[in-house]
């Protein structure tokens, strides 16, 4: 019995030997998981100054901590970088300082390589328009998505050969629900974007809960307060950046952030990817136009021309398109309509579900070049019934709409929708949406509107579809038999499908998630995955509506002789 006592203790003995050598052969190389466990209690200039301080001098340091040996070759193939951003479906989003050259035009590959040692590919996506930070993206391996807490990767110009020379990587990455992500200054505010803090339409955090926090330093910060918290916009007095400025720190870029303070959380500083920037001024004066026009675009160059062309003949003089990340042929698409005489200006807003907090950057944005916008999508069209029997276009059919009395206090004209199904399409139609789209519901389904930018509130706070106005301007909406948008809403399934990637804004759920299954924004007995409902192509045909393809043919028409011939669109050239 002693001698199989003895047997048994040694195998015990020697199974734990073999498991150990197997957690340090597999786990040498990992992450200090302990470190997550130790206490984080760190005061606000330290969380501040960690928050904010440089990757560059971060990773540095963390070079400097390993042998020598390393460090050069190190400091050959690894990109010094900012902070990353986990965005929606496993995204990373890595930032570059503008100071930090990058061959990004050379055919060099670029990786991401995380803390686990996977790695995976990154490509140059964006320049940011204000800071001037490049944007590269990556996914996030499978392997480390198991991992806690996320942590952000080192950025390099190819493979390395001992995957050993990487730094320690322990700064957590930025998750996109809680971020500041963009800045503007004002005449009298810093204007600041920021994801997390107001998560239910309506419900906002008092200012006096907040404060504005500009600078990277852990001894020398400045603070302002926010004088207004709406939707994901915040108010910030202007700073007083003397303090922060010398002789070494004037051309370094100043990040911005907020702080919230409450009884239940103390003091929380939001993590950053915003700088502060001076108040915008334009190199070259440009005539303010009368009307302009802004939506929100992902993806959509295909509809661009006949959107541009149709509402530029009708009065629109300007297009300020907030391009949400799109990886089409959007910008060859604008510079041949810039090359053709339009006036189309792109805005790069990559961030996801922030259409509100785009329009309300638009209004600001736009103030010195136009004076009144009108806020559609490139898959509405603005129409009057009145223009049916006209031979041509007017660039004053939409300048009837705007008061012509210069002490008017009307600010916001809105204009009620129809709705247009799939009429039986199964692709794109290829004369345009105008053409192939004729079938829609019976009963009018909300508005757009027209909206003087003097006149919006300045907490800019919008329903996408309006602006809360200044007390002293009025709100005035048309009737249907005046003025009406055609929404080229339910496509063709092979279009229509694409809602489901993501809904832009910020509070309406996406389609894929089992919520408010009985919401305007969704199709009526639409599923959570986008597989074609079964007679999808003649659903919401309720009235066979083809005024504005009439209209559009008798404007845009090319080579048309009878009704029965083959024709062309102005904007198929």
């Amino acid at each position: 019995m002693a001698y199989r006592f003895r047997i048994d203790l040694f195998f015990v003995f020697l199974s734990i030997l073999v498991l150990a050598g197997c957690y340090l052969r597999l786990y040498r190389n990992g992450p200090d998981f302990g470190q997550y466990l130790r206490p984080d209690r760190l005061s606000l200039r330290t969380r501040s100054y960690e928050m904010f301080r440089p990757q560059k001098a971060l990773r540095e340091e963390e070079e400097l901590a390993r042998p020598s040996r390393h460090v050069s070759s190190v400091r050959d193939w690894i990109i010094p970088t900012g902070d990353s951003v986990l965005f929606p479906e496993w995204e990373v989003l890595v930032f570059v300082s503008p100071e930090v050259e990058v061959a990004a035009e050379s055919g060099e590959e670029y990786q991401c390589v995380f803390h686990n040692n996977e790695t995976s590919p990154a490509r140059l996506d964006w320049v940011l328009p204000f800071t001037k930070s490049r944007a590269f993206k990556c996914v996030l391996p499978r392997r480390t998505r198991r991992l806690r807490p996320f942590i952000q990767p080192a950025l390099t110009r190819a493979a390395p050969a001992n995957r050993g020379e990487i730094p320690p990587l322990t700064t957590k990455l930025f998750r996109w629900t809680f971020l500041v992500y963009e800045s503007f200054s004002t005449e009298n505010d810093v204007v600041l974007f920021a994801k997390g803090l107001n998560n239910r339409q309506g419900i906002n955090r008092p200012p006096s809960e907040l404060r504005c926090v500009f600078g990277d330093n852990a001894t020398t910060v400045v603070s302002t307060a926010v004088t207004a918290s709406n939707q994901e916009v915040f108010l910030c007095r202007r700073p007083d950046l003397t303090a922060l400025l010398n002789e070494e720190t004037e051309n370094q870029r100043i990040k911005v952030s907020i702080e919230i303070s409450d009884e239940e959380n103390g003091v929380v500083l939001v993590p950053s990817v915003a700088y502060y920037t001076p108040m915008r001024t334009l190199t070259i004066h440009e005539q303010k136009s009368q009307l302009c026009a802004s939506t929100m675009i992902y993806n959509a160059a295909k509809f661009l021309k006949e959107w541009v062309i149709y509402h530029s003949r009708i009065g629109v003089e300007k297009f300020i398109l907030y391009d949400n990340g799109s990886d089409d042929e959007l910008q060859s698409i604008v510079e041949e309509l810039n090359q053709n005489g339009f006036n189309v200006e792109t805005v790069l807003w990559p961030w996801p579900k922030t259409q509100e907090a785009g329009f309300s950057h638009s209004a600001i944005y736009a103030k010195q070049t136009c004076k009144w916008m009108l806020y559609v999508d490139v898959d509405e069209f603005v129409f009057s019934p009145k223009w049916i029997n006209s031979s041509t276009p007017s660039t004053q059919m939409l300048a009837s709409l705007i008061p012509k009395n210069p002490n008017s206090k009307i600010g916001q004209i809105s204009i009620s929708c129809n709705e247009f199904g799939p009429s039986n399409q199964q692709t794109h139609p290829i004369h345009g949406v105008t053409q192939g789209y004729t079938c829609r519901r019976r009963c009018e389904q909300r508005h757009k509107s027209v909206v003087l930018l003097d006149a919006v509130d300045s907490s800019l706070c919008n329903a996408v579809h309006h602006f809360v106005l200044k007390e002293d301007f009025k709100w005035k909406k048309l009737s249907l038999n005046q003025w009406v948008v055609n929404h080229y809403k339910y496509q063709a399934w092979s279009e229509f499908k694409a809602k489901f990637r993501r809904r832009v804004s910020a509070y309406v759920s996406d389609w894929r998630d089992e919520r408010n299954p009985h919401s305007k924004d969704r199709a009526p007995g639409l599923g959570f995955l986008p597989i074609e409902p079964k007679g999808w192509a003649n659903k919401f045909c309720e009235v066979n509506d083809e005024s504005l393809k009439t209209t559009t043919q008798r404007w845009f028409g090319i080579g048309m002789i009878t009704s029965t011939s083959e024709y062309k669109m102005a904007w198929e050239e």
